[in-house]
C-alpha cells in the first residue's frame, strides 16, 4: 500500500518517489534552453532516448486494431456527468467493435477505460510524465508511459481512427485543435473528431463562427470538421458511419 501523503513522478516505466523525486520533466529539460550550453553533450544521447520511445510505442501498439482516441478532462470524478458519459462511450466504442485509447489516467480518461474493460474490449492508456505521478488507472489493459509529449501523441494519432473530446481543459483542447490542423492540412484523413458536451463546447463553438471565421482566418469548411453531441451512443455512430460510409475524408 501507498504510504499516505506520499508523492511520486512516473518517469517512463520507471516511478521515482521520496527522496529520489524531480519536480522538473524530461520535455521541460529538453525545451529549457536559458543560459545553457550542455545541450552540446547531452542532446545527441537523448535522441536515442527519444528514438527508444516510438521504437517502443510503435511495438506495442502496432496490432491494436480499430481504435478510438478519446480526451477528457483528468479532474472529473465518479458520479460527474463527463464520467458517466466517458464511462458510456467507452462500453459503446467496444460495442462498435473499437479499441478504446485514453491518456491512461484518472477522471474522464479512466472512465472511458473503464467502459471499454467491462465490455469486453481492449482498454489502452498512453501516459505520460509530469511533475508528479497521476499513474495508469486500473482499468487499463495495455499502457505505455512516456516521457515527451510529441512521441505520445504521434502514437495517439497513428493508432486512433478518430478522436472523441469529452469535457477538460488545456490537455483536451491542444489535442483537439492539434487534431483538427492535422485533418484541415490533410496530414490525415478519415479522421472524424467529435466533441461530447454540447453546453461544454458551445462557448468555444461560437467564438471560432463568431470571431475566428468573420475574420477570415479559417473557413467553413473548416468548422465542418467538428461534430457535436451530448450522446455517446450518436458519437460512436458519427465514428462508424465515418470509417464505412468514407464521411471523415476531407
Amino acid at each position: 500500500m501507498k504510504p499516505s501523503g506520499e508523492i511520486g513522478k512516473l518517469s517512463g516505466s520507471t516511478v521515482f518517489r521520496g527522496s529520489q523525486v524531480d519536480t522538473s520533466t524530461a520535455d521541460q529539460r529538453l525545451l529549457d534552453h536559458r543560459d545553457r550550453t550542455d545541450w552540446l553533450h547531452a542532446d545527441p544521447w537523448r535522441v536515442l532516448r527519444i528514438q527508444a520511445e516510438f521504437v517502443e510505442g510503435f511495438s506495442s501498439l502496432a496490432s491494436v486494431g480499430k481504435a478510438i482516441g478519446v480526451f477528457g478532462s483528468a479532474r472529473s470524478k465518479p458520479g460527474d456527468r463527463a464520467y458517466i458519459l466517458g464511462e458510456q462511450l467507452g462500453g459503446a466504442l467496444v460495442e462498435a467493435g473499437y479499441a478504446v485509447i485514453t491518456g491512461g489516467g484518472p477522471g474522464t480518461m479512466e472512465a472511458a477505460n473503464r467502459g471499454a474493460k467491462l465490455a469486453g474490449g481492449l482498454s489502452i492508456g498512453l501516459g505520460i510524465e509530469l511533475p508528479f505521478e497521476q499513474g495508469i488507472n486500473d482499468y487499463v489493459d495495455l499502457a505505455v508511459n512516456f516521457r515527451y509529449f510529441f512521441a505520445r501523441k504521434t502514437m495517439f494519432l497513428k493508432y486512433s481512427h478518430g478522436l472523441i473530446a469529452l469535457p477538460g481543459g488545456m490537455g483536451t483542447l491542444d489535442e483537439v485543435f492539434e487534431a483538427l490542423t492535422l485533418v484541415q492540412t490533410q496530414k490525415v484523413t478519415k479522421f472524424p473528431i467529435v466533441l461530447l458536451g454540447v453546453e461544454h463546447w458551445a462557448g468555444l463553438l461560437d467564438w471560432m463562427k463568431s470571431t475566428v471565421l468573420a475574420e477570415g482566418m479559417i473557413s467553413p469548411r473548416d468548422l465542418d470538421l467538428i461534430r457535436v453531441t451530448d450522446d455517446p451512443a450518436v458519437a460512436v455512430e458519427m465514428m462508424v458511419d465515418a470509417h464505412t460510409n468514407g464521411g471523415a475524408e476531407q
